[in-house]
């Protein structure tokens, strides 16, 4: 039985649940083991940004999250890991995925699948992942909503072969009005089904064929390149996957990105992708770290700026 967990982050019987609701009943009805949560019923903590799992990263250690018992994070990631399948519907309030959401993806660091696979520590486990994006007005007001979810989900291996954004729905529940819309996030779950129960090797993208500017992951998100670390270029970026190729002109006039032939070599969906940024924090962090004299001018330097202070508010 395949084990299918459906997450949200909106208010009870809300659109953003409801969608989601619709989505893990088709999951149910075809035989898998379904559980759901709302993260706003757990309590998940910002990270502090203490920079420690990185650190330990860069040393090939995995010592977790310092605030790993202080809080629901590890509980939940220990389901999230466990599922065959995640489906996350939430809602957008101002552009992007809400806070509720974005606190619990930006904790997940310390959970670096690619890491913790290179140095032993877990098995490699071949997951996917559908995304339901809710929202008050059209795709202008959430420009980035499904991307900023997609970014939550590469980083433990989950392999989204679909995505929906639901627009126009500002009142609660709303979403019941729209016939199109749950016969859409149903066939979402159907989806989902269809590719749990098919080889991983042979998983492919089930949602619209033209969604988004990417081939790689179907985000509508590209970027102008730069020198990266490594000194690779590309001269335009899919700012989601990390996909690097030019944009051509199509023969009806049209532009479409075209993704050239080393331009996967830093593909955050893939494990091999990923361990590339693993080795930029050993060369970035690790460097710093590991040279004393570098640790002493940052030091001597920053005396200046502990002792500066400024009226704040009480």
């Amino acid at each position: 039985m395949k084990k299918i967990l459906g997450i949200t982050a909106g208010r009870p019987n809300g659109n953003s649940e409801v969608l989601l609701k619709e989505a893990l009943l088709a999951c149910q009805e075809a035989g898998a083991d379904v559980t759901m949560i709302n993260l706003r019923n757990y309590e998940v903590l910002d990270c502090t940004g203490c920079t420690v799992c990185t650190q330990n990263m860069s040393q090939g250690k995995d010592k977790g999250c310092i605030l790993k018992n202080k809080d629901d994070k590890d509980k939940l990631m220990k389901v999230v890991l466990d599922a065959d399948a995640i489906i996350c519907s939430v809602p957008t309030y101002d552009l992007m995925a809400c806070s509720v959401f974005s606190r619990f993806a930006q904790r997940s660091i310390s959970y670096e699948t690619a890491f913790l696979e290179s140095i032993g520590a877990i098995e490699h486990k071949d997951r996917v992942a559908a995304l339901i994006a809710v929202g008050g007005s059209t795709r202008t007001w959430q420009s980035m909503a499904l991307e900023s979810m997609q970014a939550a989900m590469f980083m433990t291996s989950f392999q989204v072969i679909d995505m929906y954004l639901a627009t126009r729905v500002p009142a609660p529940a709303q979403c019941l009005l729209d016939d199109d819309m749950m016969q859409r996030v149903r066939k979402l779950g159907e989806n989902i089904m269809t590719s749990v129960n098919t080889p991983a090797e042979e998983r492919k993208w089930l949602g619209e064929e033209d969604m988004g500017w990417c081939p790689n992951c179907h985000s509508n998100a590209l970027v102008l390149g730069e020198d990266q670390w490594d000194g690779i270029f590309y001269p335009v970026e899919c700012q989601v996957c990390g996909a690097g190729g030019t944009l051509e002109k199509t023969e009806d006039g049209k532009w479409k990105f075209v993704i050239q032939e080393n331009g996967l070599l830093k593909d955050r969906t893939t494990v091999a992708g990923r361990e590339t940024h693993v080795e930029e924090i050993k060369q970035t962090q690790g460097a710093f770290f590991a040279d004393p004299e570098r640790r002493k001018i940052v030091s001597e330097r920053l005396k200046k700026y502990k002792e500066l202070k400024f009226k704040t508010i009480e």
